[in-house]
């Protein structure tokens, strides 16, 4: 399965955040939206950065109250792992695994921002093909009489 037939199945909004938004807008975007990461793109649209819950709660360990002043651009990820749309579940998961993110920003044949899946997109997916293949063998031994 690739990346594309997870969007796919997904809410097609994009939010993403700019640069030079508040960390307290940061925080609010990604509570009234229930999600842990937002991708940070500039004025002509190109992906910048990544903010996720985790770079927040590093921004107050460091810097207390006065982190919600901070802009996006103080705490976001510049270094971003991302994903594209025809690449394997698999290779999603060898990514974050290996980078320790749960959120990979996925982008198109140009680079260009196309969407967002996160961890337990991927783990719904590798769920929901693990029960395909469990009623594929199902069927197999019933119609072999159980003879494999």
């Amino acid at each position: 399965m690739s990346i594309q037939q997870i969007l796919d199945q997904k809410d097609a909004r994009l939010i993403t955040i700019r640069p030079e938004d508040t960390v307290e807008t940061t925080a609010t975007v990604l509570t009234s939206n229930n999600i842990g990461a937002i991708p940070v793109r500039d004025v002509k649209g190109n992906m910048v950065g990544v903010i996720s819950e985790r770079d927040l709660v590093r921004g107050f360990a460091d810097r207390g109250a006065a982190v919600m002043s901070l802009m996006v651009q103080d705490l976001m990820t510049r270094d971003v792992v991302s994903v594209k749309a025809d690449e394997s579940v698999k290779s999603a998961m060898e990514k974050m695994a290996r980078s320790h993110i749960r959120h990979l920003p996925v982008v198109g044949e140009k680079g260009e921002l196309v969407g967002v899946i996160s961890q337990r997109d991927v783990m719904e997916t590798r769920l929901q093909q693990t029960e395909l293949e469990t009623e594929e063998l199902r069927a197999y031994a019933i119609a072999s009489g159980g003879n494999i």
